[in-house]
């Protein structure tokens, strides 16, 4: 490994992260939309600040904080400089008497379209099976093709055979290949094209033609729909792979260094059922683009949802032999998603009656905190988001009453929190994966019923990730503030490279206090596709 860390040293970094800021002013340090909300969080005494143009150095603005909130999971005493007001496009500064000053920030209308690029390149450069290059602040990121073998039958039955399972994303910081979380991924990416095309549309993403005709955006995401068919089964029968891997995790090495054997697993009845939703997904997004390549998606989907209809029983996937990612997850809340996509992209009564009975038994639920192991929420934001006939009026009545009730929930917490963290309170392995999942419950609020509440609170999300969080720290490799330097990814482990690839977030700290930089922390700092996906639709949002 490129950085070993003694326990003296961690505690140094961990000291840092907490108490060595070099700058007292905590805020968005990619810098702000002219039109909304800016804030600053300053966990000092103050009375007072001043925004300066950082090119003049003349006072632009000044104000008065915010008297002191303490709040316990942080531990401070925190004042807050608004300085909404100011809308001039440039480059400012803020000074606080007594206190210091914050970063350098940028008010502009494409303030977030450099970011919202950065962390969708490193979907490419996530890319498995083929070369990938990128260049980024003088450095050079670049794997070779990786992972040709893909994969080997012994675990479905098939001794010593090979087929082709090719391509996809690379998971996270290892470099398997797995479709539960490949389903809330690519769900959350879809959702980023529908709701947000024309601004992605501004964004030139310097990707590979890999797709001929197709827009750049949803160039990415047919290289990961190519994977997903291939897992699943070849026998016709629908079951799909739970996972591409080896049997235990490599070391940290390049992915082109990485040959020991890869194997197609057992299917899983969660697995299958994602499968079915990104399949129906992937139909009806790509049909403008390749009519064919759309039908074979769609037929694959029909031949899996048939199969779950015909085998409703939960089969959990048995991990047996191997100790790479489980993924294990209850099926209750794929299932849903998958009757909502077919019925989104067919039409198919049958389909909608499936999906409104599961609704039913999930009390119509709308979940603040969710991730691959509870997709439900794509299939209520679908259904509700649906111009279809045939709803039933009640079943679309409560979603959509209980989207609004959810995301009045988060804008709440994250006006009582002092860094207005949506996800108030919750700290865990990937949690700032959610904090940027969030902004989809909020955005599909705003289509519901526009509020700039909903707007605002989703950007409160971005904000926190890039720097107005306890630490003052942006959460994303090569992004804002003092980004993180040793996330849990074996390219950067591995490349030689003192910077690591660029635009990951990294998972997040287990307490509002905890987090740490260091590479061997999988549970603090690892990247991976779940939470990359969210980083891309909360930045959507804003891109002008």
């Amino acid at each position: 490994m490129r950085r070993v860390f003694s326990s003296l040293i961690i505690l140094l970094i961990l000291s840092f992260s907490v108490f060595g800021q070099s700058f007292p002013v905590h805020l968005n340090s990619i810098g702000f939309l002219p039109e909304y909300r800016k804030t600053a969080a300053i966990p000092h005494q103050c009375e007072t600040f001043k925004v300066v143009n950082a090119v003049t150095g003349k006072e632009v603005f000044s104000g008065k904080t915010t008297s002191a909130e303490f709040q316990k999971d942080v531990n401070q005493n925190v004042w807050t400089a608004d300085f909404s007001a100011l809308q001039t496009p440039g480059k400012y500064y803020l000074e606080v008497p007594g206190v210091g000053k914050s970063t350098e920030i940028e008010i502009a209308d494409d303030v977030f379209r450099f970011a919202t690029k950065t962390s969708y390149r490193a979907f490419y450069l996530w890319r498995c099976g083929m070369a990938v290059r990128g260049e980024y602040d003088g450095n050079i990121y670049e794997t070779q093709a990786c992972h040709l073998n893909d994969g080997y039958e012994d675990y479905i039955g098939n001794a010593g055979s090979q087929r082709d399972g090719t391509g996809g994303w690379h998971d996270a910081g290892d470099h398997g290949k797995y479709i539960v979380n490949a389903g809330v991924t690519l769900g959350v990416l879809f959702y980023a094209w529908d709701h947000f095309q024309e601004n992605l549309k501004k964004v030139d993403y310097e990707l590979p033609k890999t797709a001929s005709g197709f827009p750049e955006f949803l160039k990415e995401l047919k290289w990961e729909t190519d994977w997903v068919l291939k897992m699943q089964y070849p026998d016709g029968s629908g079951k799909v792979s739970h996972k591409l891997t080896r049997t235990n995790f490599s070391g940290f090495i390049m992915p082109q260094d990485d040959h020991e054997k890869r194997y197609f697993t057992e299917w899983s009845s969660a697995a299958t059922a994602d499968f079915v939703a990104m399949m129906a997904m992937a139909a009806r997004h790509f049909e403008p683009y390749d009519a064919a390549y759309a039908k074979k998606c769609l037929d694959a989907a029909w031949v899996s949802y048939r199969f779950l209809l015909e085998n409703t029983e939960y089969k959990r996937f048995v991990q047996g032999d191997f100790r790479t990612g489980g993924y294990q997850s209850r099926d209750v809340d794929d299932r849903l998603w998958a009757a909502a996509e077919m019925w989104e992209t067919t039409g198919n009564p049958q389909c909608l009656a499936d999906f409104e009975k599961r609704a039913a038994e999930m009390n119509f639920e709308i979940d603040e905190n969710w991730d691959w192991s509870d997709v439900s929420n794509l299939g209520m934001f679908t259904y509700a988001l649906s111009k279809r006939e045939g709803k039933n009026p009640e079943v679309a009545k409560t979603i959509r009453k209980n989207i609004i009730e959810n995301a009045d929930a988060i804008v709440k917490k994250a006006q009582e929190d002092v860094y207005n963290r949506p996800l108030a309170g919750r700290y865990y392995w990937g949690c700032n994966g959610t904090v940027a999942r969030q902004t989809v419950n909020l955005q599909v609020a705003n289509k519901l019923q526009p509020s700039k509440a909903y707007v605002e609170t989703a950007l409160d999300a971005v904000n926190h990730i890039l720097g107005h969080n306890y630490y003052n720290r942006s959460y994303v490799t090569g992004l804002g503030i003092n980004p993180p330097m040793n996330p849990h990814d074996r390219r950067s482990g591995a490349d030689g490279i003192e910077a690591p690839w660029p635009g990951y977030i990294v998972g997040g700290g287990h307490s509002a206090t905890d987090w740490v930089d260091v590479e061997e922390s999988y549970s603090h700092n690892e990247v991976a596709i779940n939470w990359q996906a969210a980083l891309v639709y909360a930045l959507a949002g804003f891109v002008r």
